[in-house]
């Protein structure tokens, strides 16, 4: 029997989902960071600054930022980490890590950002090799979660941490709201601005297919992480879970 997976509320073979996701934002890229402000009112700005304090970056350290398109993850740690510590910006898809990679030139981050085009189930890095990992927005698209988490703990070094920021299951009284906003405005507003409703239609359902906070951490127990904790942002419309590599 042919082994299937989701794509947002529809069955696709697992083989297809990458590329069915790749199409997706090699359509959004340049129009991103802008429908990202629209979408959240700028309120990711803000989720974002939270998850980079929960990197507890240091002058020296290596981090992964993975799946970190258009680079907001990574311009905030560059200079956490120094021109000592070495910031890998990375993402599966060609045309957001080379948007990623053109607004941190224009911003003047030369140093300490490398790119690096990488699948997140076979990261391309040596075993103990980062002292934190970051995925922003990003572990939903994955196909094999199991398999990038587990990634995720084989390239950290002991003592390092796993930091992600998704979205996730907000409170019951907010649903109806959630919803409404979600598959009525998101696809409007992709149809303006970025002439394509239907990748954006694609990502509020890829929101509802993501496992909630206590799935995940129990997935993040699972690969080895300890310590797992997470955070609800914006009552649960998006959350933070940290573990550690002991």
């Amino acid at each position: 029997m042919e082994q299937t997976t989701n794509f947002g509320f529809q069955e696709v073979p697992i083989e297809k989902k990458a590329k069915l996701v790749d199409e997706v934002f090699s359509s959004v890229a340049t129009k991103y960071d802008l429908m990202n402000d629209l979408m959240s009112l700028g309120i990711h700005r803000v989720w974002k600054k939270i998850a980079i304090q929960h990197c507890n970056a240091r002058p020296g350290q290596r981090i992964l930022d993975l799946a970190g398109g258009t680079g907001d993850l990574s311009f905030a740690l560059g200079p956490e980490v120094g021109k000592e510590g070495c910031v890998i910006l990375a993402d599966i898809n060609a045309a957001m890590l080379q948007a990623g990679r053109s607004k941190l030139i224009d911003k003047g981050l030369l140093k300490p950002i490398e790119y690096a085009q990488v699948d997140a189930e076979a990261l391309p890095f040596a075993d103990n090799s980062f002292d934190c990992v970051i995925i922003g927005f990003g572990l939903r698209n994955v196909t094999r979660k199991d398999i990038a988490l587990a990634q995720m703990f084989r390239v950290l070094k002991p003592g390092g941490r796993v930091v992600i920021l998704e979205f996730s299951k907000p409170l019951e009284v907010l649903k109806p709201l959630y919803d409404l906003y979600s598959f009525k405005m998101l696809p409007f507003l992709g149809k303006i601005i970025a002439n394509d409703a239907a990748s954006y239609k694609y990502l509020a359902e890829s929101i509802r297919m993501h496992p909630d906070q206590t799935t995940l951490q129990n997935m993040l127990e699972s690969v080895g992480f300890t310590r797992c904790s997470y955070i609800n942002l914006t009552a649960g419309i998006c959350a933070i879970h940290k573990g550690f590599k002991i």
